[in-house]
């Protein structure tokens, strides 16, 4: 097979080590699709390019940006392309099948689990909130099914302890641009065995809001610290003070970015939610459902975030305050 001619599809930081392996390859990235140049930074007023964009920029790779993939123009500039394959990572548009079947070879998606499991918008965090000892990165060839196509390679590492989905997310990336190469390499070499899910196994990863941040202190131990890790850096968990020995705390939200697990505390007649240390020794320990979390990193509204003991100096939180979501 000569040199493949693809259109690379995506958006953000993820996609990026991919599309510079396909660069720097030996085939022809013939355009990039992205999504429009969206608002951002204070006061979000003007547009910034998505980080693949820049990318394509600086490569002098010329860029689509459709509003909809559904309609004309785009199913036209596409075809205009003449492309063997597109290949779509974090894209952010579901493709129609029409789109799917434009270029000769199809699309081929780069997706951050080990499929079936975690099908959907954020793999990579929920794999930490649910407790994965691993994760990877699955290529498939799309079909029109949410993550759904027949599964071409997949590439497994394991999850670190206390590791946080930023930090995972920047250990599978590029790891992304690895198993895309080897997948295109047996694809030009003809030794892809395309293998179908097992649809009975699969796990779902939906979209994240800004309200899966709040911490419910009545769940378990590992499912908090699950939480902590997992929607770390977005969408943050958060917590806020519903009683406190000093007044000034009451009320006062915060953001929790790292926590563990600590033992000894089964057996505590407190309710979830309650503090049962907060000294510079013991640390903040907070009740949960079933035993007690050691918040190690929170970050005060408009204060950077700190390691608990300069954060406890700086904000009076005492044994027996209650933490917790305010009543709508």
């Amino acid at each position: 097979m000569s040199r493949l001619r693809i259109v690379f599809m995506g958006t953000p930081d993820f996609s990026v080590p991919s599309l510079k392996a396909l660069i720097d390859g030996p085939d022809e990235v013939v355009a990039v699709v992205t999504n429009p140049d969206r608002p951002a930074g204070r006061g979000r007023r003007k547009p910034v390019p998505s980080p693949v964009k820049q990318v394509a920029v600086e490569a002098n790779i010329p860029v689509l940006q459709p509003r909809s993939v559904k309609k004309p123009p785009f199913r036209e500039e596409l075809a205009a392309l003449n492309a063997d394959l597109a290949v779509v990572i974090a894209y952010g548009k579901i493709l129609p099948q029409a789109v799917l079947d434009t270029p000769r070879l199809g699309c081929i998606n780069v997706h951050a689990s080990i499929l079936p499991q975690l099908r959907g918008a954020a793999p990579i965090n929920w794999a930490i909130v649910r407790g994965h000892a691993e994760t990877g990165v699955t290529t498939m060839q799309m079909d029109a099914g949410m993550d759904t196509g027949d599964i071409l390679l997949i590439d497994r590492i394991a999850i670190q302890e206390g590791e946080t989905a930023g930090e995972l997310h920047d250990r599978l990336a590029p790891l992304g641009a690895e198993t895309l190469m080897k997948t295109l390499e047996r694809l030009v070499a003809g030794t892809l065995t395309p293998q179908p899910q097992d649809d009975a196994a699969a796990t779902y990863a939906p979209m994240l809001s800004k309200r899966d941040g709040a911490l419910d202190w009545s769940a378990t131990t590992a499912e908090l610290v699950g939480r902590v890790h997992g929607f770390n850096s977005w969408p943050g968990t958060f917590t806020t003070v519903l009683e406190g020995e000093d007044e000034r705390t009451r009320g006062i939200r915060f953001k929790v970015h790292r926590a563990k697990a600590v033992e000894g505390y089964t057996d505590s007649p407190e309710a979830p939610g309650v503090v049962l240390e907060a000294d510079v020794e013991q640390g903040l320990i907070v009740r949960s459902g079933d035993g007690a979390v050691s918040l190690l990193e929170c970050q005060l509204p408009g204060r950077r975030a700190l390691t608990i003991d300069p954060w406890l100096h700086g904000f009076n939180l005492s044994r027996g305050d209650r933490l917790g979501a305010p009543e709508s």
